[in-house]
């Protein structure tokens, strides 16, 4: 992958010369804690002749061996490789610990290096050690120090996180707030730091996957600390207004964001091609297309063509009767990005956020429901998020029924998908599905800028193909006159799909459709489109500004009413791997015009759903109401006979 134009190289030899010391600051180093207190764990209780510190010490690869004994302070390296439960040797485990530490150290000592340079610290520095400190200057040198010391600890703990990251074990930690963020200058804010990851790695690191667990929760609370001491922080615009690459394994720094490995999740989904999804004709025709635009992502510029067109599907909501295919539409769209991410060499990750993240400790499932989104976001992957069954996982606000870590992942969910920090850059998608959408938070449904709605085969052909389909093959019954998958043609079943919504569906609708028609006539201007939205609104309030936005986003998709041709997959050279101005205009010369035909029909088709979800939820609420009624009435009745 190419270097962007707006990235510097971190060079290799600068980071390197930075080895020694970063090593010295490993094997030992003292620190009088200044804000956080030391920890009061004691070491396992082991049998006794037996040494708290191993008599041999191995060579550990990648490392220099020729340590300096101390007998105090804080010795990371000798942490770790007390952590083996008493083996006499050092596992590739601890080495990659051990070389994961001494090169994220190495790493941010060059950067801090990078900003003094940017920054004329460096010669403050120099005038500093020779007493040749400017009296104006002092104030600016104070500043540029502790701007300094934050942008060398975040990009220590980024770059940790992200060398651990191939390693990540399933156990996690909790290691609470880091709290020795020193900001006098670089060195001492790293020894802070230092002495409070082997303050944590004593608490909790007993084992060496406990200690790796320990290692990235300790790197996540000081990336979310220092980016917040940050917010108030002056001069660090040159770290923040620039971006660094270090060639091997790709690490980025772009100041206060996480750099994450770009390695792909591991599927075990069994995926469906796109004819074995019978009948969900326009969802199976967008899911085909967002896979395919999802592809034009540029790793370099970070954006998507598509997205600064206006014709990308950031989230959206499907939604139909149990057993109406959304599972299999799922796996179609999972499988179709995972082989072009594989012909092109991009890394695809794929999660479903399911009730198993809910938890009964306060705060956890909002934690949950974070990290699954910035896993999906990441700018270094292709990622596709899923919450099937979102009714049952993000709670309704108002609900009574509603758990805290319900509302904890609607209220993460709300702010993720359209809050004040939302950047959709075009390289995820996330899918919410439901058999039961009228019970998903309002506000939090309306945040689905598309609406699929998966109804399962509904014609007669439909229903001949899915039956040939699931039979399979081991029979010899005739198949009768009938071709096969014909009516599952996805251009023609699309636009007749698409045709039909040219009037409303749902009864409600087809009222206000009808009045404001009758009144105005043919709704064939914005003036007219804009009355009959108004009167929508007059029917149910909760059709607000957020709609007519998700209304003007799903017009803006059908004007990019085409499908990137398959041989752009297949080769990518021809698509792919051009540079983004390149995409930008191949993209822009297959548009097609937006229509009266193609507004109308988005209107009705995102209203039909917004009146199907209230007409189910009243529905709802009127059965259970004489559900309870008629209960009542035999629990008195019971009760008279009782006492007669």
């Amino acid at each position: 992958m190419t270097q962007s134009a707006d990235q510097m190289e971190l060079r290799e030899d600068d980071i390197r010369k930075h080895y020694d010391a970063a090593l010295s600051m490993l094997s030992g180093f003292d620190h009088a804690p200044r804000i956080a207190k030391g920890s009061e764990a004691t070491a396992p209780e082991r049998s006794s002749g037996i040494g708290t510190r191993r008599a041999f010490r191995s060579t550990t690869p990648g490392l220099v061996t020729r340590r300096t004994a101390r007998s105090e302070g804080v010795q990371i390296l000798t942490r770790i490789e007390e952590a083996d439960e008493g083996d006499g040797l050092i596992s590739p485990l601890q080495a990659a610990m051990q070389n994961a530490l001494r090169r994220s150290l190495a790493i941010a000592l060059a950067l801090g290096e990078q900003y003094g340079e940017r920054t004329g610290l460096s010669d403050l520095k120099r005038n500093n050690l020779q007493g040749a400190m400017p009296a104006g200057k002092k104030s600016e040198f104070t500043e540029l120090l502790t701007a300094e010391a934050l942008a060398v600890l975040y990009t220590f703990a980024s770059s940790l996180a992200f060398h651990l990251a191939d390693h990540t074990p399933e156990d996690t930690i909790e290691v609470g707030d880091v709290e020795e963020i020193l900001t006098e200058n670089a060195q001492l804010a790293l020894h802070g730091v230092l002495w409070e990851m082997d303050q944590d790695i004593e608490a909790h690191g007993n084992t060496e996957t406990r200690t790796l667990a320990t290692l990235l929760a300790f790197a996540e609370q000081v990336m979310d600390k220092v980016a917040a001491r940050a917010s108030t922080t002056g001069r660090l615009e040159p770290f923040t207004n620039a971006s660094w690459r270090v060639e091997e394994k790709g690490f980025v720094i772009r100041g206060f964001t996480p750099a994450r490995a770009a390695k792909s999740s591991s599927l075990t989904m069994t995926f469906k091609k796109p004819n074995e999804v019978v009948g969900n004709h326009i969802a199976k025709y967008q899911a085909l297309r967002l896979s395919k635009m999802l592809m034009a992502y540029d790793f370099d510029r970070k954006l998507n063509p598509f997205a600064e067109l206006g014709g990308f599907i950031f989230t959206f909501m499907g939604d139909g009767k149990p057993g109406t295919g959304k599972t299999t539409l799922i796996q179609m769209m999972a499988g179709l990005i995972n082989d072009y991410c594989g012909v092109a060499g991009y890394a695809f990750r794929y999660q479903n956020l399911s009730t198993d993240n809910i938890d009964s400790y306060q705060g956890k499932s909002g934690q949950n429901a974070k990290a699954f989104i910035n896993n999906i976001i990441d700018p270094n992957a292709i990622g596709f998020g899923t919450i099937d069954d979102i009714d049952q996982l993000a709670g309704k606000r108002g609900d009574r029924q509603s758990s805290a870590g319900q509302l904890e992942i609607t209220a993460v969910l709300m702010e993720s998908f359209a809050g004040a920090n939302t950047v959709v850059r075009g390289n995820c998608t996330f899918g919410m599905f439901s058999n039961y959408p009228e019970n998903v938070d309002d506000a939090l449904r309306q945040r689905a800028g598309a609406r699929f709605l998966v109804d399962g085969p509904q014609t007669r052909d439909d229903y001949i193909d899915i039956l040939n389909l699931l039979m399979g093959k081991n029979h010899d019954i005739p198949l009768g006159d009938h071709t096969p998958f014909a009516a599952q043609e996805i251009k023609t079943a699309v636009a007749r799909s698409f045709e039909a919504h040219a009037k409303p569906h749902e009864e409600g609708l087809m009222k206000v459709f009808d009045q404001v028609q009758d009144q105005i006539g043919d709704l064939d201007t914005i003036a007219k489109m804009g009355t009959y939205l108004k009167g929508i609104q007059e029917a149910d309030e909760r059709f607000t500004g957020r709609a007519i936005k998700n209304i003007t986003d799903a017009v803006k998709v059908r004007a990019m009413d085409f499908e990137l041709p398959d041989e752009w997959m297949e080769n990518p050279e021809l698509f792919l791997f051009k540079d983004y101005n390149t995409k930008l205009a191949m993209i822009s010369d297959l548009r097609v015009p937006i229509t009266t035909d193609m507004v109308l029909q988005e209107i009705n088709r995102y209203a039909d759903s917004e009146f199907r979800y209230a007409d189910k939820s009243d529905e709802v609420a009127i059965e259970n109401m004489v559900r309870d009624f008629g209960r009542q009435e035999v629990a008195k009745r019971r009760y008279l006979e009782r006492n007669k």
